[in-house]
């Protein structure tokens, strides 16, 4: 059966993103590690890592990956930019080894106008100096709804920025959703989603396969905008999410919901509700 959670906030120190976790029914979570609006990362101390291992032991639950800040843009023909990505980047990876954090999400970035053959050239070689001075953690390479210059729409950028990298004992991917369908990847069939399975492994490799953001979508098929919704209460449908959590080669991999974080007319954490539509899927289709 697959591991369910969510982002998780750190608000108030990162080992609280285990007990809000818990509170939510997470068997596994996602989290950044500092303020993601600033570049400054402050170092991590003993006393926090010791506090992350020690809710980390008490919950039960797995800290699967850490979302990098959304400030990183290894993709930008700006240097300055893309020097300052790198760093963060590089940072970002050093943490989640700290944290003993598998996996690193990140957004492969935008092109800026400067053509997604530059973009996508560009972030290998970011890529490429920041696994040559880290070792242990992951880094996922997250598909993305085709908003603006964004890099990682189709299936073939991530397949070009991994063969380009080289390393893929260190690179991976993070599948979204909302973003493919929002790209034009229509799953919401069994036909359909055989369809789209059968393209990544062809591009890619389902191998290469790591994570899953699960979300709704609230604009529709092929609109290149990335808007998350609830599960069941978007454009995908809850019919959408039954094939992929019942494929079978998916079974041992984490799922982690990134839906807006609202509470329903009776005061219910909409975090809860997700997942329980989730594990009500799982239940049906078994």
């Amino acid at each position: 059966m697959p591991y369910l959670g969510a982002h998780m906030s750190i608000s108030g120190g990162m080992e609280k993103a285990f007990y809000r976790g818990k509170e939510a029914g997470c068997e596994v979570i996602q989290i950044f590690t500092h303020n993601t609006g600033s570049w400054y990362m402050k170092p991590l101390s003993q006393e926090q890592i010791d506090a992350f291992t020690k809710a980390r032991e008490e919950t039960g639950i797995s800290p699967v990956a850490v979302h990098v800040g959304y400030l990183i843009n290894i993709a930008s023909p700006d240097d300055k930019i893309w020097k300052s990505s790198v760093s963060s980047l590089l940072k970002e990876v050093e943490r989640a080894v700290m944290l003993n954090i598998p996996y690193v999400v990140m957004h492969p970035g935008s092109h800026k106008g400067a053509g997604e053959a530059y973009g996508i050239k560009r972030i290998s070689e970011g890529l490429k100096r920041v696994i040559a001075k880290t070792e242990g953690a992951r880094i996922l390479l997250e598909t993305t709804a085709g908003q603006g210059t964004s890099i990682g729409y189709r299936f073939e950028h991530l397949a070009d920025i991994i063969d380009m990298t080289g390393s893929r004992d260190r690179l991976g991917i993070c599948l979204d959703t909302c973003h493919i369908f929002a790209a034009g990847y229509d799953f919401r069939t069994k036909e359909a989603y055989d369809a789209v399975m059968e393209k990544l492994e062809r591009s890619i490799g389902l191998d290469y396969l790591f994570l899953f953001h699960v979300n709704d979508s609230k604009k529709a098929l092929g609109s290149r905008v990335d808007r998350h919704m609830h599960i069941g209460e978007g454009m995908i449908g809850e019919t959408g999410f039954a094939h992929l959590l019942k494929d079978h080669r998916f079974r041992d991999h984490a799922f982690i919901i990134e839906t807006p974080k609202q509470k329903d007319e009776k005061g219910k954490d909409y975090d809860i509700i997700n997942l329980e539509r989730l594990r009500n899927i799982i239940r049906r289709e078994e």
